[in-house]
């Protein structure tokens, strides 16, 4: 039972993280607007790059990542570090080392939910993108630079920074199915990948009508 409730701890903790509206609070401390009234209406660095600028739009890219990273790097310390120090045991049937996994799984996917649905934005937030790959790179480097590298290319040649995220989770999927990864990780992947494209509804029916606006454009 202690460890169950541990592992709400640390989803909740993971989610929180994620949570934590760096492009909202950029544009406030900035120039004191709602970012969520300018552009596309997102949280994310794409719409801080409309709004606020390069500089602020990279902080927020960098930050958004290491929200991800920090998720799942918390997920692993916590959970060996709470079996070390608590009384109470898992279930008899499991052990730490085949729930590990799933826990470290599970608080990306809430990061991922945080980003998206913010507690401190009435569940409003960004895409998930960024805060998506840092989850990868911190799971598993190579399906993220895979993933960063169909990204840029796609951006280079559509100048469609939506396209070219959707475009980024597919190939993460893709890696993370190919290239024979643990099965909890594979199924993050896809259940996050498909909550990044979900997330990108909007841009999906602009992109079939033909209105998505390219980079450095105004949605």
């Amino acid at each position: 039972m202690v460890f169950w409730m541990a592992g709400a701890v640390g989803l909740t903790i993971a989610y929180l993280l994620g949570s934590t509206p760096s492009g909202y609070l950029a544009g406030k401390l900035i120039r004191g607007i709602d970012i969520r009234e300018h552009g596309s209406k997102s949280t994310g660095a794409t719409n801080v790059l409309r709004a606020l600028g390069k500089w602020p739009a990279f902080v927020v890219l960098l930050v958004d990542v290491l929200k991800g990273v920090g998720a799942v790097v918390f997920a692993r310390w916590f959970y060996p570090w709470f079996s070390t120090v608590s009384s109470g045991t898992p279930p008899t049937a499991l052990d730490l080392q085949s729930l590990e996994p799933w826990a470290v799984c599970l608080a990306g996917l809430a990061v991922l939910l945080g980003h998206g649905r913010s507690v401190w934005l009435n569940f409003a937030g960004g895409k998930s993108v960024a805060t998506g790959l840092g989850v990868l790179l911190a799971r598993s480097w190579p399906v993220g630079l895979g993933a960063v590298a169909v990204f840029g290319v796609a951006l280079a040649a559509f100048r469609i920074v939506s396209l070219s995220s959707m475009l980024a989770a597919l190939t993460a999927i893709a890696l993370a199915c190919g290239l024979e990864q643990p099965l909890p990780y594979r199924l993050l992947v896809i259940a996050g990948g498909i909550y990044v494209i979900a997330r990108h509804r909007t841009n999906i029916r602009r992109l079939l009508a033909g209105t998505e606006p390219r980079l450095g454009k105004v949605a």
